[in-house]
C-alpha cells in the first residue's frame, strides 16, 4: 500500500473483536468520518477511481441507507452529479418501488422513488462496506426495475472472506480497502 491517501484512509478504520456477535471482528469509519483529511482522501480516492473507470459516463451516484449516505453525497459533489437515495422500506414519501433481501437473521426491503430515475440512466452504487452482498445486490435488483444501468458497485471497505462481491456478477466492484 504505497499510495500515502490510501494509507491515511487504512490507519482511521479500527476494528473491534465480537461485535455485535461473538466472533465478529466489526470494522469501524467512525475515526476516519472524524478526520476530515482521512475522509476528503477516501472521497478524493473513490472519485479517482470512478474518473479513470467510467470518464463522464455516470449520471447518478446512488447512496445505500445508512452510511451509504455518509459516501453518496460527498462522492457525487466531488463528481460534479447528483446523489439518489435508497432506503429502508417505510422511509421514503410518495411512490416506491421495493426490493426484499436475506439477512442473517431474517428478511428486508429497500425501496427507491418510482421517479428517482430515469430509464437508461447510468448509475454507481456506493456504500462504506460490502460483506455478504445482499443489500447492494438487492440495490441492483431495485435500480433493474427502474430500468437504470449499474455501472459499478463501489464501497470504502471489502471483507473478502464473505465474497460478497461474488453476488454482484454482473456488475463490477470495487473497494478501497480489504480486509478478510
Amino acid at each position: 500500500m504505497a499510495d500515502p491517501e490510501l494509507q491515511l484512509v487504512a490507519r482511521r478504520i479500527r476494528s473491534f473483536p465480537d461485535f455485535p456477535v461473538p466472533g465478529v471482528l466489526f470494522r469501524d469509519i467512525s475515526p476516519l468520518l472524524k478526520d476530515p483529511d482521512s475522509f476528503r482522501a477516501s472521497i478524493s480516492l473513490l472519485a479517482n477511481h470512478l474518473k479513470k473507470t467510467h470518464g463522464g459516463k455516470i449520471d447518478y451516484i446512488v447512496g445505500l441507507d445508512s452510511r451509504g449516505f455518509l459516501f453518496g453525497p460527498s462522492l457525487a459533489q466531488e463528481l460534479g452529479l447528483g446523489c439518489v437515495l435508497i432506503r429502508k422500506r417505510g422511509k421514503l414519501p410518495g411512490p416506491t418501488v421495493s426490493a426484499s433481501y436475506t439477512l442473517e437473521y431474517g428478511k428486508a426491503e429497500l425501496e427507491i422513488q418510482r421517479d428517482a430515475l430515469e430509464p437508461g440512466q447510468k448509475v454507481v452504487v456506493v456504500d462504506d462496506l460490502l460483506a455478504t452482498g445482499g443489500t447492494m445486490r438487492a440495490a441492483c435488483e431495485l435500480l433493474g426495475q427502474l430500468q437504470a444501468e449499474v455501472l459499478e458497485c463501489v464501497s470504502l471497505v471489502e471483507l473478502t472472506s464473505l465474497k460478497g462481491r461474488e453476488k454482484l456478477t454482473p456488475v463490477p466492484f470495487f473497494s478501497l480497502l480489504q480486509f478478510e
